[in-house]
């Protein structure tokens, strides 16, 4: 092993793929400032993306030539705003493949779709002994609100095993599936780990028990291509401001079948056909799960971050991914005292690890001295550390825009790191 850390030739001559990185950096304003005097290199793509200049002049069009509420008004701009508006579920829709754009329900993020099936699927369809299985490497927001629903409806909640890399012990999720159990909600790309699961199967598995299952498409939607046709799933959410987009918006795919069939969550405006005191008749789905006025700039502006991502070539942007997580996975591993956390022979875009004798929080404050922009901590996967016996990580997460040069300073910065803790 080479003893330095800033001299890996065998790692810097590999050779990258065609994508042009290069090119496509200009399209994002942020990426060309400074930070404390040196070049920015955001590496906490998994906490939040950059936006292109493509959402920005959206979300500016709407607020400068289309502001007003939509489905509501017979005036020009309403009608204008509905029709941006819907066009973005259709960009959507097709993102996904699914079937009907009337099966996209605009929400919050993931957070919130995962919630909206848990108090309507949940409540409706969950009772006492019946059981709902997750796995080890779920985020908070794939765990909290099943741990409530078994709580308030009796049920148990039961965990999928990882193994050392930080892959899914499959043949232990197939000992758990039962008759008992209703539903399956699983992460598509570990936040923590990089771990790419085999949802597929996993659907396919739970398919002969008769649950339904939801996959936490967070992580996936911006590195890998989502059909939910092809993976046979009821429901998968996302989150815009990982995929390009701005915060507070997200999507949440469900089947026909359950839209139609499944209570509305929020009361209010918009998924209403008609009130009385007497009783109220509800809107056909989608409107039916969005109560009130929603956030119309982030559905615009998550419509232009898909149209941005899929006038991309798909293939090379991959290949390109893949190529930069295997450089940097070389780089960090040949640093003494560097350990990665997570090496499932799946992964992508993430590179958890520790260093011996430092605390992540410390690793993080030193390199953003250096302008390396990472993420520290139990990042919202406490059972995740908790099953590696760490409190922490330190986390490198990687987008399109990234490149060797972000891998380059992020190595420099873990060697001021190791001058400074001896």
């Amino acid at each position: 092993m080479n003893p330095g850390i800033t001299a890996l030739p065998a790692t810097r001559n590999h050779p990258a793929p065609p994508f042009d990185a290069e090119q496509l950096r200009h399209d994002f304003p942020i990426l060309s400032q400074t930070v404390h005097g040196k070049p920015l290199a955001y590496l906490d793509n998994a906490a939040t993306t950059q936006k292109p200049q493509a959402v920005l002049d959206a979300i500016t069009c709407y607020y400068s030539e289309q502001n007003s509420n939509v489905h509501r008004g017979v005036h020009w701009l309403s009608e204008k705003a509905t029709q941006v508006y819907e066009q973005s579920r259709e960009t959507i829709r097709r993102f996904l493949n699914a079937p009907s754009a009337a099966e996209i329900v605009f929400v919050r993020g993931t957070t919130e779709g995962i919630n909206l099936v848990a108090q309507t699927f949940g409540r409706t369809r969950i009772g006492k002994g019946d059981e709902i299985v997750i796995s080890a490497m779920e985020h908070h927001s794939n765990i909290v609100p099943w741990q409530m629903l078994c709580e308030e409806r009796e049920a148990r909640l039961r965990v999928i095993p990882m193994n050392d890399r930080g892959e899914l012990e499959f043949e232990e999720y197939l000992k758990l599936l039962s008759d008992r159990t209703k539903l399956v909600s699983i992460v598509h790309l570990s936040n923590a780990l990089g771990t790419i699961n085999p949802v597929k199967e996993m659907i396919r598995a739970a398919r002969a028990h008769g649950a339904i299952v939801l996959i936490d498409g967070a992580q996936a939607a911006a590195h890998l291509p989502v059909d939910v046709q092809d993976l046979d799933c009821d429901f998968y959410a996302f989150s815009g401001h990982k995929l390009f987009s701005p915060t507070g918006i997200g999507a949440l795919y469900g089947k026909s079948r359950w839209l139609e069939e499944l209570p509305p969550w929020q009361g209010g405006g918009d998924m209403i056909l008609s009130v009385s005191f007497a009783k109220t008749t509800y809107n056909k789905p989608p409107f039916k799960f969005e109560a009130g006025t929603p956030n119309i700039e982030g559905a615009i502006g998550l419509g232009a971050g898909i149209e941005y991502l899929n006038a991309l070539p798909q293939a090379e942007v991959f290949a390109y991914e893949e190529d930069l997580l295997q450089y940097a996975t070389r780089a960090l591993e040949s640093i003494p005292g560097i350990r990665l956390v997570g090496t499932a022979r799946e992964k992508a875009s993430v590179l958890s690890f520790v260093m011996e004798g430092v605390h992540p929080h410390d690793i993080g404050t030193i390199l953003d001295q250096e302008g390396v922009a990472i993420r520290t901590g139990h990042h919202c996967a406490q059972p995740v550390m908790e099953r590696f016996g760490i409190p922490a990580t330190a986390r490198a997460s990687l987008a399109l825009y990234n490149n060797r040069t972000d891998i380059d300073a992020l190595i420099r910065g873990l060697d001021q790191v190791k001058r400074m803790f001896g």
